[in-house]
C-alpha cells in the first residue's frame, strides 16, 4: 500500500491549492489555456496529488485545486455562476444533484461509457461515478467497551465524546441522517438525533475535521466514510477503526456514497476539463484507486485486486443502501428542515 500524506502543507509542492474559506477568491486559472480548475470535495486528495502531476507531464496542463466540503464547494460554484472560475467538480451525493439542478453541470461522458453501471451515471447524462464510497462510524482504538450499535451511541459515557458532520452542510453527515430514516423510520430516526443531542459536541461543515479529534482521543465517536477513514489509518497511523452500527434489528446497514464527478456547464477550459475526465476515469488510472487511496473504481472493467481487501472488509456482512438521489434532491430541503427542528437547530 502507497503511503501519500493527506495533509495540505505537503499538497502545496504539486498543486496550487486554493481555501472554500477565501473570500471572493478563485482558482487562479480562468485566464490561463494551459490549467484546469478542479473543485472538489475532501477525501481524495493524496491520489490527487500523484494523479494530477502525472496529467501535467502527459498534456502540460497543469491541475488548479479547490477542496472544502460537498456542500461548500457546490455553494462557492454557485456564488461564480456568473463568473464561471470552475472547469470540473466533484463531490458526493446529493450535492452532486443539487449542483445539476443549479445549472452547474454540463455534459459528462467517457469514451467507454458501457463499462459504468447505470448507478454510477447521471440520468441527465451530467455526471459519473469517480470512485465508490461508503458511509461508516469511527470509534477511538482506545474506547472500552467499543460501541457497536446505533443505541449505544445514547450512553452516558459519550456526554460530549460524540461528533458528526451537520446534515445539510456535509456528505457524510447528510448521509447519516439518511441512513437512519431509512434504518429507523422518519419518525424514529428524529427522535434519536434528538436524544443523541446529549452526546453530541455540535456542528461540523467538514467530516475531514473530525477524524484526527477521534485519533488523538478528544472524541470518542464520529462519522466518516469508508474511504477517508481508511486512508488516514494507513496514510496518517489515526488511531480509530471504522465500524457499521446495528440498527433496531440487529441489522447493520450502510449507504453507498460516490464521489461523483462533472464538468462545469460554462467551464473556463471545456477541452482541458474534457481531458482530465477521461484521464481519470481510464482504466490505468482507476486501477490506481484501492492501491492508492482505499477507493473503488466504479468500471466493470476495472479488475479487483489485494489493494481492495480492506475496503470489503470494512462493509463485510453489511447490507450497502442504495437511495434515490433524485428524489432526495426534490425533498432536501425539507429532510434538513424536519432535522434542525428535532435537534433544536
Amino acid at each position: 500500500m502507497k503511503s501519500f500524506t493527506r495533509a495540505a502543507t505537503a499538497l502545496a509542492a504539486a498543486l496550487s491549492i486554493a481555501a472554500v474559506a477565501a473570500c471572493g477568491g478563485t482558482g487562479g486559472s480562468a485566464d490561463d489555456p494551459d490549467a484546469v480548475t478542479v473543485y472538489s470535495a475532501d477525501g481524495l486528495a493524496s491520489w490527487y496529488k500523484t494523479q494530477f502531476a502525472a496529467f501535467e507531464r502527459e498534456t502540460g496542463i497543469r491541475v488548479d485545486y479547490v477542496e472544502g466540503g460537498s456542500g461548500e464547494v457546490v455553494s462557492r460554484a454557485a456564488k461564480e455562476k456568473a463568473n464561471p472560475q470552475m472547469d470540473v467538480l466533484v463531490t458526493l451525493p446529493p450535492f452532486i444533484q443539487q449542483a445539476d439542478r443549479q445549472g452547474l453541470l454540463g455534459d459528462t461522458s467517457i469514451a467507454e461509457a458501457d463499462a459504468l453501471p447505470a448507478q454510477a451515471k447521471a440520468p441527465s447524462g451530467h455526471y459519473l461515478a469517480l470512485a465508490d464510497n461508503y458511509f461508516t462510524m469511527i470509534r477511538g482504538t482506545a474506547v472500552t467497551p467499543a460501541p457497536e450499535t446505533w443505541t449505544d451511541l445514547l450512553d452516558d459515557r459519550f456526554d460530549q465524546k460524540i461528533q458528526y458532520s451537520t446534515p445539510g452542510q456535509a456528505g457524510d453527515g447528510t448521509a447519516l441522517l439518511l441512513l437512519l430514516r431509512h434504518v429507523m423510520g422518519d419518525d424514529g430516526a428524529l427522535d434519536y438525533l434528538g436524544r443523541l443531542q446529549a452526546n453530541n459536541v455540535g456542528p461540523s461543515a467538514s467530516t475531514g475535521k473530525l477524524g484526527p479529534k477521534v485519533s488523538k482521543g478528544e472524541l470518542a465517536v464520529a462519522n466518516s466514510d469508508v474511504q477517508m477513514a481508511l486512508a488516514s489509518i494507513a496514510d496518517d497511523g489515526a488511531a480509530y477503526e471504522t465500524f457499521i452500527p446495528a440498527g433496531p434489528d440487529g441489522k447493520r446497514t450502510t449507504i453507498a456514497l460516490p464521489y461523483f464527478m462533472g464538468l462545469a456547464a460554462d467551464a473556463p477550459h471545456p477541452e482541458n476539463a474534457q481531458k482530465l475526465v477521461d484521464f481519470l476515469m481510464s482504466v490505468p488510472v482507476q486501477k490506481t484507486l484501492a492501491g492508492e487511496v482505499f477507493g473503488i473504481s466504479a468500471r466493470t472493467d476495472v479488475p479487483t485486486t489485494g489493494d481492495d481487501e480492506a475496503i470489503r472488509a470494512a462493509v463485510a456482512g453489511v447490507d450497502v443502501w442504495q437511495p434515490d438521489w433524485s428524489e432526495v434532491d426534490e425533498n432536501f430541503q425539507a429532510l434538513i428542515d424536519a432535522y434542525n427542528k428535532a435537534t433544536d437547530q
